[in-house]
C-alpha cells in the first residue's frame, strides 16, 4: 500500500523511496528509464513478464512524462491495461486496485 507521496518522495509499507519506483506484487524496485521524461517500451518489457491485469502510469508530479504510443500498443498486445495520470493520483489508483486485481504501478516521483 502507498501510504504517501509528495513531490520526490514516496513511502510504500513503510518503507521511503526518493527514486522513481516500479511496484510489483511482491517487491518494489528503483526505476531508470532510456530516457527520463518518455516512456518507452523498454522501460516497461520486465513489467508485462509478471503479466498484469492493469499498470498504472504515474507521469510526475506535474504530469511532465510522455507515454508513447508504442508503448500503448505494446500493452494492448499484451492485454495490459493501461492507467495513467498525475502520479498523486496514480498513488490513489494503486490503492483502490491493489487488493483486488494484479496490478503493477510505474510511478514517477518529480516533474
Amino acid at each position: 500500500m502507498i501510504e504517501s507521496y509528495e513531490f520526490g518522495r514516496i513511502v510504500i509499507n513503510g518503507k521511503e523511496y526518493t527514486n522513481d519506483v516500479i511496484i510489483f506484487p511482491n517487491r518494489v524496485i528503483n526505476w531508470w528509464r532510456k530516457e527520463g521524461h518518455k516512456l518507452q517500451v523498454e522501460d516497461i518489457e520486465e513489467i508485462t513478464k509478471v503479466k498484469p491485469k492493469i499498470l498504472i502510469v504515474g507521469t510526475g508530479y506535474s504530469g511532465m512524462m510522455e507515454i508513447v504510443q508504442e508503448v500503448r500498443e505494446y500493452l494492448n498486445s499484451n492485454k495490459v491495461e493501461l492507467k495513467a495520470d498525475i502520479t498523486e493520483k496514480a498513488c490513489e489508483m494503486y490503492n483502490k486496485f491493489f487488493k483486488t486485481k494484479k496490478v503493477v504501478a510505474a510511478l514517477h516521483l518529480t516533474c
